[in-house]
């Protein structure tokens, strides 16, 4: 039977998937993209991303009403179940699958249900025994939260990062093992919602790749609303019990709590990949090693998204796929680089950066100074209630370089894209001297922006 042929044949429908196949027929390649569920959009439209964010968001909202002066006076404290706050999700990811679709569509990329799995360097097979087959390949099968087999993520109390949205019942105490982004991200939402959280850290510090001043930030506002975090600390087992579940820490404490969440990494999807055929080797956690155009080790198999590893961003994969489609379309000139791409992490409050962190700078003795812009000190936050965060300007004390941008607040992920399109501007539209003569609406939040390059300035004499 012979096998249908496309010039690129993209693996996984989820946000790196989709940059790359709408890249790659924009860029006049006929496009065939698997996926192996029923639903295209990946783990980040229906168990990871959007449904997280949207639960975040339903916390927010419903704490914010609840501590509003007027709703206090009127006696009213609602209290809504899980379920209740989990409801928007489902309408919003079936609006998101909807929308992906007539992308696909719109561009004649024909969307193929099945595990795809390489038979040879051009060949795919799915189980119904098609085979499909293309010049070039782009994997893009997502990854899985990280299982030791130790742990029995069958017992009722013990949850992963997947499954911690299929909560039914409000724990009074949970403990969330790791404090990368998703377990920073969700020990915001369930201390928000009033339960007790522990943290427990395997490193010294909270998502290291940030900015010291913004760990540290993160760590202060954590311990304000009562998380308690345990740094350097390794688990020697979780035990399920009727009433909640205990985790047994090398060091020798016991935490007891209602639930444990395990957010503790995750493991790229490719033990179906039939990579064994082709000549690639994941690592231990089913990452694959990829060069600048996110090639693998075979030059035409390119690689994006969750499967290669950090950052493990939704906004990132998109790029990345996007970049791979580029290069292997000829179009090298417009790739993205890994630099260029923020980072937002939505706990409370929200954190985004852009480019070199103070450490970077010092290690690297690049002459750089700060402008900081304290929220509490503008207008807009005051007047909507929302006074804790800052903006952080890092710039070249010569040139007035923009080389870092770093919020901590409510809308830092918004925030934060201003300082990165002035970044992006060729020299000498790339410094601090932008700010310092754009007039911004008052109030805005986005005020900070000129506080900060003025507090920065200021250090200069």
């Amino acid at each position: 039977m012979a096998s249908t042929h496309y010039d690129v044949i993209v693996i996984g429908t989820g946000p790196g998937g989709e940059g790359a196949a709408m890249q790659a027929a924009k860029g006049g390649k006929s496009v065939g993209i698997f996926e192996s569920h029923m639903r295209i959009g990946g783990g980040c439209t229906h168990w990871g991303t959007i449904p997280s964010k949207a639960l975040r968001h339903s916390i927010y909202s419903i704490m914010e009403a609840i501590n509003n002066p007027v709703v206090k006076s009127l006696g009213v404290r609602p209290t809504p179940s899980l379920h209740q706050l989990r409801a928007s999700a489902q309408s919003i990811i079936s609006k998101q699958e909807s929308m992906r679709r007539t992308f696909y569509e719109r561009n004649h990329v024909p969307v193929i249900h099945g595990t795809a799995r390489f038979v040879d360097h051009h060949t795919i097979e799915i189980p119904d025994g098609t085979r499909y087959t293309a010049d070039k390949f782009v994997i893009a099968a997502g990854s899985r939260p990280f299982r030791p087999e130790s742990v029995d993520f069958e017992h009722p109390a013990i949850y992963d990062s997947d499954s911690i949205l299929e909560l039914v019942e409000r724990p009074q105490s949970i403990t969330v093992y790791g404090a990368g982004v998703i377990g920073c991200e969700y020990a915001s939402m369930f201390r928000n919602l009033g339960i007790k959280v522990n943290l427990v850290n395997t490193r010294s510090k909270l998502l290291e790749f940030l900015d010291d001043e913004i760990i540290d930030a993160l760590s202060y506002h954590l311990r304000d609303q009562g998380t308690l975090i345990r740094h350097n600390e390794q688990f020697e087992r979780i035990e399920g019990h009727d009433d909640g579940a205990v985790v047994y820490l090398q060091s020798g404490k016991q935490i007891k709590t209602d639930v444990v969440l395990w957010a503790n990494g995750r493991s790229g999807n490719t033990e179906n990949l039939g990579l064994e055929n082709i000549g690639i080797e994941p690592t231990k956690r089913g990452h694959l090693a990829v060069n600048d155009h996110f090639q693998t080790q075979v030059e035409h198999i390119y690689a994006v998204g969750d499967i290669i590893g950090f950052p493990s961003l939704a906004s990132a994969a998109y790029m990345q796929g996007r970049s791979a489609a580029l290069h292997l379309t000829g179009q090298t000139e417009q790739c993205v680089r890994s630099s260029d791409i923020p980072s937002g992490i939505y706990t409370s409050p929200e954190i985004s950066c852009i480019g070199q962190t103070e450490r970077e700078l010092t290690e690297q003795r690049i002459p750089y100074e700060v402008g900081h812009s304290q929220f509490k000190s503008l207008a807009r936050a005051q007047i909507t209630g929302r006074p804790i965060g800052m903006l952080k300007l890092l710039f070249h004390r010569e040139t007035l370089e923009i080389l870092g941008v770093h919020c901590f607040g409510t809308n830092a992920s918004e925030i934060v894209h201003i300082g990165q399109a002035i970044m992006k501007q060729p020299a000498p539209y790339n410094t601090l001297e932008y700010f310092i003569n754009t007039t911004f609406n008052y109030p805005t939040m986005a005020e900070a922006y000129r506080v900060a390059a003025l507090n920065g300035y200021n250090r200069l004499f």
